[in-house]
């Protein structure tokens, strides 16, 4: 094995290349668009379920001042709800409407684009897009394997 092939060395590669893809992605504003705390918390409601704002803002670990007025947007916006606790009838929670779904997969397609603009462009051999595409299940296989590890170590 190569050193180019080390583990430690392929990781670090990765990490610093996607971290520099997804900051730049982030960068950019798309109009109309969400903002970080915003995507953030409406990501999070989208992919875990309806929950209180104290319990989403210790998922994201912001104050419950913070996520407060992130979801006031969000509310005054349309993008999420709030209803009573099917558990609890004291309590509140807070769900994903339909406009807040597609305000996510709005941003989502935005960003996507940005992406295939960049990759039309003439930098890219159409050899390398064909690498980039077949990385792009072996990234996600490595973001599973991440995730499955830690729920893993959490559970022992």
């Amino acid at each position: 094995m190569t050193d180019d092939l080390d583990p430690d060395g392929v990781a670090s590669a990765l990490l610093a290349s996607i971290s520099v893809l997804v900051r730049r992605v982030r960068q950019v504003p798309i109009e109309g668009g969400l903002t970080m705390p915003e995507r953030t918390a409406l990501s999070h409601l989208d992919r875990s379920g309806p929950t209180t704002s104290s319990a989403l803002a210790r998922q994201v670990q912001i104050t419950a001042q913070a996520m407060g007025a992130t979801l006031s947007a969000l509310r005054d916006r349309g993008l999420v709800e709030r209803r009573p606790d099917p558990n609890d009838g004291r309590r509140v929670v807070l769900t994903v409407t339909d406009a807040g779904r597609q305000a996510l997969q709005d941003k989502r397609n935005a960003r996507a684009e940005l992406i295939a603009q960049a990759l039309t462009s003439d930098t890219f051999a159409p050899s390398e897009l064909e690498q980039l595409a077949a990385a792009a299940p072996l990234l996600e296989r490595l973001a599973q394997n991440i995730g499955r590890r830690r729920d893993h170590e959490e559970e022992n």
